[in-house]
């Protein structure tokens, strides 16, 4: 089982930068793949990238290649996505995600929501003009 609780959303002009975490719960959480998505009003979750226990990274989204980082430490039990050079279109809800199969299955299986067996509460970005 775990648990997973995301912070460091705020609010933050265009052009400048935050850094997520997530925290998990429990003494597993290197037996997940950890994923984020975002969402913004009236669209559909979006994948943003992932990361397995190895170090590994899934491709990122193009919306967001170039800028953002995903990173973990297995040691403290947190994943962390540094965002760089925010744009307006960036403002979401960022959510993380814990997968034990994507530890096994290729990026296109991590990129599928359905494949995620736990999810944190979300934090809000919002990027102003």
């Amino acid at each position: 089982q775990v648990q997973l609780v995301e912070s460091g959303g705020g609010l933050v002009q265009a052009g400048g930068s935050l850094r997520l975490s997530c925290a998990a719960s429990g003494r597993t959480f290197s037996r997940y793949a950890m994923g984020w998505f975002r969402q913004a009003p009236g669209k559909e979750r979006e994948f943003v990238v992932a990361i397995r226990t190895s170090g590994e990274t899934t491709r990122y989204a193009d919306s967001v290649k170039g800028r953002f980082t995903i990173s973990r430490d297995n040691a403290k039990n947190t994943v962390y996505l540094q965002m760089n050079s925010l744009k307006p279109e960036d403002t979401a809800v960022y959510y993380c995600a814990a997968s034990s199969g994507c530890i096994y299955y290729s990026d296109s299986y991590c990129k599928n929501p359905g494949t995620y067996d736990y999810w944190g509460q979300g934090t809000q970005v919002t990027v102003s003009s």
